[in-house]
């Protein structure tokens, strides 16, 4: 039977939603109304919950949550997710894969990200057999979550690179979204890089490649390859800018920021088809004008067994590691990720989608550093809750201080 049969139709969306008295990142504590999947006004906290704000509407206490734009993945790998524990290679049986990355994709919708990229093999041993898998999971998670496919060619050049080419086109025919690969691991790179950008041409799909950029030479020749390339192009996660001398880096910054390409970085860890560990220098690449997302990369699988897959904690290590103020690490996994995926922005503004996170907290900075509890608004309804409740056992300190307690319960 056909997975769309299976599945059960996306749930209908609310005719009204009204999140009440949460916080924004500029201090203000306010009300927002959704409806239509859109954002469709914000007031003053109390102005929008009272009465009836139309029939059927519903109303979400956000009382000591900070709200914002909800985070996107703009690099996740859905063919070897939770794959780490298991012996032997992973299964790329349609059914299995499709069971890994649902279960991957909520648990990362229950962090925040409404919007997932999955990178997936294609040809060699799992034929197309992986990416069936990941589009019938993308079917199944439609109206909770936005998956995106990525096709990851092998060889793609001499005479073993004929079938790869073919395989990559019936990937994007089948329902792939972006074309993508490794041209690193290809014995002609910059033929590799040439190759996908001649397919994402024709059928007008966007590039993700992964690469290590350790070839600055090749990095700029693969820029003014790709510059103006629409619907865009995304390298990642070329942690070994890191590692060139700085006027090197410097200048490669420029040439990826005339081509208009964005770098996806990994701070949580690294994936497969790349073999550094690290992080692109994201402050060099901003200032220098280059669009910086961070993905989380490996979730659980061979190439970072303990991944989360939590984009409030990429940001998180942004901040604390390399000194990002706590706003522009925030923004390379929401605006930024939501711009590297070809998504709308979005703003706590009347008009904007209604992609929307409210974390625990009374502020960015201590969001990003002890964001337990979380509500995920998706296309205008909850579609995700987590919270946390933190318990104590009793002491005289307690009274003595008035110590703060999340909940009312006490250890015995």
């Amino acid at each position: 039977m056909p997975d769309s049969q299976r599945q059960p139709p996306p749930p209908p969306a609310q005719d009204a939603l009204v999140l009440c008295g949460a916080r924004l990142t500029d201090g203000r504590t306010v009300d927002v109304r959704l409806g239509g999947h859109r954002i469709e006004a914000v007031g003053t906290a109390g102005t929008l919950a009272r009465g009836p704000a139309r029939a059927g509407a519903a109303r979400v206490d956000l009382r000591g949550y900070l709200l914002l734009p909800a985070p996107a993945e703009p690099h996740a790998h859905g063919d070897t997710c939770l794959t780490a524990e298991p012996a032997g290679p992973p299964s790329a049986a349609p059914e299995e894969v499709r069971r890994r990355v649902t279960e991957a994709t909520l648990l990362q919708l229950g962090h925040g990200a409404t919007a997932v990229r999955a990178q997936v093999r294609v040809g060699d041993v799992q034929g197309l057999g992986a990416l069936e898998g990941v589009l019938q999971a993308r079917r199944s998670l439609r109206g909770l979550a936005e998956l995106t496919v990525v096709a990851v060619p092998g060889l793609l050049t001499g005479v073993a690179g004929a079938e790869g080419l073919a395989m990559l086109r019936d990937a994007v025919k089948m329902g792939a979204d972006v074309v993508g690969g490794c041209p690193d691991l290809d014995p002609d790179p910059l033929g590799y890089a040439e190759a996908v950008l001649e397919v994402a041409a024709e059928q007008g799909c966007p590039v993700d490649l992964h690469t290590d950029a350790a070839d600055s030479a090749r990095l700029s020749r693969l820029a003014a390859m790709a510059g103006g390339l629409r619907p865009g192009v995304a390298l990642g996660p070329c942690a070994a800018l890191a590692l060139l001398p700085a006027e090197t880096a410097h200048r490669v910054a420029d040439r990826l920021a005339a081509a208009g390409i964005a770098v996806v970085c990994l701070p949580q860890g690294g994936c497969a088809g790349t073999e550094r560990r690290g992080t692109a220098p994201v402050r060099l690449l901003r200032a220098a004008g280059v669009r910086v997302a961070a993905g989380s990369g490996a979730l659980r699988d061979l190439a970072n067994p303990v991944g989360r897959g939590d984009p409030l904690e990429a940001a998180y290590l942004l901040a604390s590691v390399h000194g990002m103020r706590p706003a522009d690490a925030y923004d390379t996994v929401s605006a930024a990720a939501r711009a590297v995926l070809g998504l709308p922005e979005v703003r706590v503004e009347a008009g904007f989608p209604a992609e929307l996170l409210a974390v625990r907290g009374e502020e960015l900075a201590g969001a990003l550093s002890l964001a337990y509890s979380r509500i995920v608004v998706h296309r205008g309804r909850v579609v995700a809750r987590t919270s946390a409740v933190r318990e104590y056992g009793t002491s005289g300190a307690e009274a003595e201080l008035g110590l703060p307690r999340q909940g009312r319960k006490r250890l015995s």
